[in-house]
């Protein structure tokens, strides 16, 4: 679980458009301090013993950084993101990259956030759709990467991917934020059966809920202490890392890593 990670680079990070409510493009990231955020996350990874797999991001993309976007892959198949037109040209080197190391690519036939809004937990995947997620997505995940699908709505773009409403730190605990959520979802979460955690829309807001765990570590945002004490508390290793540069592209942590070892149907990492 999230042991082996897809990452890019923030040499291109800039805020040419907006896509979501946190972006504006007279608020530009610093391009030094993203690097360096960037590069605090890729080391984290590294000495949690994952290891990090790297796509050089390109000059027409400077969302490539936010490589969650990409697609969702369980074993040897990658279903591809479908982005908002403004990222579509991120798709060819993420398809080629993912074909290339033997990856049976599967096109999103509709718009598709990919990892962003598909959140492997266990034989379950948590699927979003309504925001920048087609409901017909949901069935065609089912079918190609042969995961129970749990459908789920957030409460609105704010939460514009699934990731910032919800976390699965391991199979048996998640967290999430039920402001964040549908009413319905919210029901929908507490039937699963894992742990519950529950983080404040506060927080939330600030991408704690946008974090990696490989069930023993969890790398996640500063400035969440609530969400980090009750993970701690979980027997968690928690490693708290600035994201200042890259939210302003609406991006955190788990926005920058795509999880590459997903096990196929029938065994558990």
């Amino acid at each position: 679980m999230n042991s082996e990670l897809l990452v890019s680079d923030a040499s291109h990070f800039r805020v040419d458009y907006a896509i979501n409510p946190y972006m504006d493009t007279a608020v530009q990231p610093d391009t030094e301090a993203a690097l360096a955020e960037h590069q605090a996350i890729v080391a984290a990874h590294l000495t949690a013993g994952r290891k990090v797999e790297y796509l050089p991001s390109a000059p027409e993309c400077p969302d490539m950084v936010f490589t969650a976007n990409a697609a969702v892959v369980r074993g040897d198949r990658a279903v591809l993101g479908c982005p908002p037109p403004e990222r579509r040209n991120e798709v060819p080197y993420f398809r080629e990259w993912l074909a290339d190391r033997g990856f049976e690519v599967v096109g999103a036939p509709h718009a598709f956030s990919g990892q962003g809004d598909a959140l492997a937990c266990g034989d379950l995947l948590l699927a979003a759709y309504g925001q920048r997620t087609d409901v017909r997505m949901l069935p065609l995940l089912a079918r190609e990467l042969e995961y129970e699908v749990v459908p789920l709505r957030t409460a609105g773009p704010r939460w514009y991917d699934l990731d910032l409403a919800v976390a699965v730190v391991s199979p048996d605990i998640l967290a999430y934020c039920p402001e964040a959520l549908e009413a319905r979802s919210q029901r929908t979460l507490r039937r699963l059966g894992p742990d519950l955690v529950e983080v404040s829309a506060e927080e939330a807001a600030r991408f704690a809920l946008n974090l990696v765990s490989d069930g023993t570590t969890v790398t996640m945002t500063r400035g969440a202490p609530r969400l980090a004490a009750a993970l701690r508390d979980r027997g968690l290793e928690v490693v708290e890392l600035g994201t200042s540069e890259l939210a302003k592209g609406g991006g955190g942590i788990r926005c920058t890593a795509l999880t590459l070892d997903n096990p196929p149907a029938g065994r558990r990492s």
